[in-house]
Formats: structure tokens, sequence, C-alpha cells
């Protein structure tokens, strides 16, 4: 008789273990066919107050020892670089080590994005060994992937992760891509006196910037920054939409 694979074994309990996590939640999961030949697993979609949301994810889901390192667990890249990357869902990668403590996971798409921030090629995607997946935890995990895709759905999602920032769901982010398709964002915290110019030519770099920073003459600058003139009146409009957001937070109001 022929014998069946360990690993298949192995790939097996991991994706029923992480299956049976979501549902025992309430969450949508769909299983892909061949999911380990072509990078992703499972299909989840987030349910809330017994209410299907419109945020989804995939998962590509491992087991076994093979991916262990002393901090936690490697899932190697192959050749799913550019759809983990970009995937019109974010792609996950779970990993199942009962011998660590069960499930573990980590976001591929957001580590590829920051790995071209840096001009780096991502072999294997870090999953961390305090990132647990468990009864405990699931809430959060969900909150966390849920505000994540608040900026997906916005179009920003990328640049968020190439300059490895987290959005709060009331933060103002404005977008904008200059003629030469080179993109920026103004980010306003409700509360602080200042807002972040964060910068594809700056490495993606945040840079505290305020309005009396912005001079159009002799050339388009915001402190040592330059800029072109649309994104000097792109700067200007988001400094005078933005301004209430800058007052201390008791007076935002008033």
């Amino acid at each position: 008789m022929p014998k069946v694979p360990e690993s298949r074994r192995v790939g097996r309990m991991a994706v029923n273990e992480m299956r049976a996590l979501l549902e025992r939640h309430g969450h949508i999961v769909q299983e892909i066919d061949g999911g380990n030949d072509h990078g992703e697993d499972l299909h989840v979609t987030f349910v809330h107050n017994g209410e299907r949301t419109a945020d989804s994810v995939a998962m590509q889901v491992k087991g076994g020892a093979s991916t262990r390192t002393r901090r936690g667990h490697r899932v190697r890249v192959g050749d799913h670089g550019s759809n983990w990357r970009d995937s019109s869902l974010p792609v996950l990668c779970v990993v199942h080590d009962p011998e660590r403590g069960g499930l573990f996971w980590a976001n591929a798409t957001s580590q590829l994005r920051r790995a071209v921030a840096l001009r780096k090629t991502l072999k294997s995607v870090v999953v961390p060994r305090e990132s647990v997946l468990n009864d405990d935890t699931i809430g959060s995990f969900v909150r966390s992937m849920r505000d994540y895709l608040v900026w997906e759905h916005r179009g920003v999602g990328r640049w968020a992760d190439m300059a490895d920032i987290e959005f709060a769901p009331n933060d103002i982010v404005k977008p904008f891509e200059n003629e030469y398709g080179e993109p920026m964002i103004f980010w306003q915290q409700r509360g602080e006196p200042f807002a972040v110019l964060l910068h594809h030519d700056l490495d993606w770099d945040p840079v505290r910037v305020h309005e009396a920073m912005l001079r159009f003459e002799p050339i388009p600058m915001i402190g040592g920054v330059i800029l072109n003139t649309a994104e000097a009146h792109w700067l200007m409009g988001c400094f005078k939409s933005t301004e209430r957001w800058r007052r201390p937070v008791a007076a935002a109001g008033s």
C-alpha cells in the first residue's frame, strides 16, 4: 500500500488547527485546493457581531519543526514573493508548532512591502514567537487585521507598510502622487501639533512638518525637503484642511 507522506499529515494538522480556531469564533473560512502549490491555503472573511464584514485575508499555513528558529519561525517566500506582496488580499503566514505552544502568525504582505522600501529581497517571512494565535488572542488579532484593512481599502496600506507605520483608524491620511508617479503621504494624528510627511524620495523615513516650515520661494521646500510646485500646493491644502486636528484634543471640538 502506498504511504502517506509525513509532510502531508503535518500540513493537514496545521490547516485544520487554524481553521478550527477561526470557525470556533464565527469567522468564515474557505479552504483552497492545492494551497501549498499556490502559496495560499485559506481565505478568511471576518465576522463581527454575527454579521459578515467586507474584511478578508488569505493565509499560508505551515506545520512542523522545519520552520523553527531560535526566536520564532521563518516561512520561505520561494516564488510567491510578488503574489504575496501585490495580492488583492493581504497574505498572512501562519505556523503550527504544538511543541512551542500552537499557532503563530505574521503579515507576509507587510514584510515584503517593507523589504521593497529598504531595497532588499526578502527570502523568508519572520514569524515572531510572541505572535501567538489562540482563543485568548484571536479577538485582538482580528481587530488588528481589520484596522490594517481600513487603510488597504483606502488605497494607502502599501505606503504604510513601506514606511513601517501603523495608522490609527481616526488618523487623517492624505496620499499624493507627483507627475513622476512618486507617492507621498501627509499623516496627521489628532491633537499632535505637527504632521508627518512620508515621501518615496526620502526612503519613507517619517519627517515631522508644520505649516510654518513650508516655503514657495525661491524654490518650494518644507524644512530641508525640496518639493515641486504641485507638491507644495498639495501640502498647503493638507495643512489648511487639518488645522483643527492640531489643536489640543480637549479644544478640538470647540
